[in-house]
């Protein structure tokens, strides 16, 4: 059942265009996130939803409730902004009941309230401390704790985690995804982290100039991108352009360079140009696995990123990466060899160029 409902919203900055046309359906407990890069209108479609802009067309529901011209205080959602925004002249336990002190609810019930989300972000031992005296992954526990004080309708994160380190953003987005599927709460997430929208979410909506370019679950915007902004922002990727050589059988040429696609592009044309694209991961050399489409190539160069080493290849006149899995005993191949490798003719997506 729609929980929140966006209907062909619009955002207009005198001439600037800021969103265009944003429709989506979120449901009661879904985490939803807006990824996509600077300026591409996330962070303007969440503030409408929380009311601190107002669209300059469309509708914004909750509940059935239409609350597309209501002020913040008037729409029962909770904000989580990037830089914490906690009074400092305040304990951890009166900015958490801070906005059920504004709601004038009676005190035993605040003073319960507060231990209750103390309890979730296991900061019980924090609650008399000051903001100076937190770390930065705490005080944003705080600013979480303190958004579902008030028991929100939907739960809005404006890139939450971007101001804290690497491996306190990793901890910090599993105890959030945790805790809002612990309360069931609806929630809005804003990020230009791929990987904290892949990890974190239940669909992700892709945003580019305004617009969404694809909306789909982690996997299907992963492996099926409909697009070529999609398929270039999430993850890394090979593309490079191409012709239809045969629609019905899906074979492209690259340079000159067959490939097999399971891509449907019946309705195009032999000599259309296409784009081509293929996850490194997707490559194997032949000595490791044979599929549809083997391929000479030349190693060019080889880097090592870790769990992964990422081997450069020339097939044709076209460079593509090739990733594999680090071990200690990998048989690495020699810069300038000549190999082979493979892919599966699902592994070859063909987009519109």
């Amino acid at each position: 059942m729609t929980h929140l409902a966006l209907k062909n919203v619009s955002k207009h900055f005198g001439n600037f265009t800021a969103v265009r046309d944003f429709n989506l359906d979120v449901n009661k407990g879904e985490f939803v996130s807006f990824l996509g890069p600077s300026g591409c209108g996330k962070t303007t479609t969440l503030r409408m939803i929380a009311g601190f802009e107002i669209p300059s067309s469309g509708e914004i529901t909750i509940n059935g409730a239409d609350i597309t011209n209501k002020s913040p205080n008037q729409r029962n959602v909770g904000m989580v902004f990037q830089s914490y925004a906690l009074f400092p002249n305040m304990t951890v336990a009166q900015n958490i009941g801070f906005g059920l002190q504004v709601r004038k609810e009676k005190e035993a019930d605040v003073k319960d309230r507060v231990a209750e989300m103390l309890s979730i972000i296991s900061l019980e031992s924090k609650a008399d401390s000051y903001p100076y005296q937190l770390s930065g992954g705490q005080m944003q526990r705080v600013a979480l704790a303190r958004a579902l004080a008030i028991r929100p309708e939907v739960l809005l994160l404006d890139e939450p985690l971007s101001a804290l380190d690497a491996k306190i953003r990793v901890s910090l987005r599993g105890e959030i995804r945790s805790i809002q599927q612990k309360l069931g709460i609806t929630a809005i997430y804003v990020t230009h982290d791929q990987e904290e929208a892949l990890s974190l979410s239940d669909r992700i909506v892709v945003m580019n100039i305004g617009e969404m370019e694809q909306i789909g679950t982690p996997f299907e915007i992963y492996n099926f991108p409909t697009t070529v902004f999609t398929a270039n922002f999430v993850g890394t990727l090979n593309t490079t352009s191409g012709e239809v050589l045969d629609p019905l059988k899906g074979l492209v040429t690259v340079d000159g360079v067959q490939f097999e696609s399971a891509s449907d592009i019946k309705s195009k044309r032999k000599g259309d140009k296409v784009r081509v694209a293929i996850r490194p991961e997707r490559f194997n050399f032949v000595s490791q696995e044979k599929k549809a489409n083997i391929l000479d190539c030349t190693i060019e160069s080889i880097n090592f990123l870790g769990s992964i080493v990422r081997i450069q290849v020339k097939i044709g006149n076209t460079k593509f990466f090739v990733d594999t899995f680090n071990n200690p005993f990998l048989d690495l191949p020699n810069i300038g060899a000549k190999d082979q490798v493979t892919c599966s003719k699902e592994a070859v997506l063909v987009l519109d160029e």
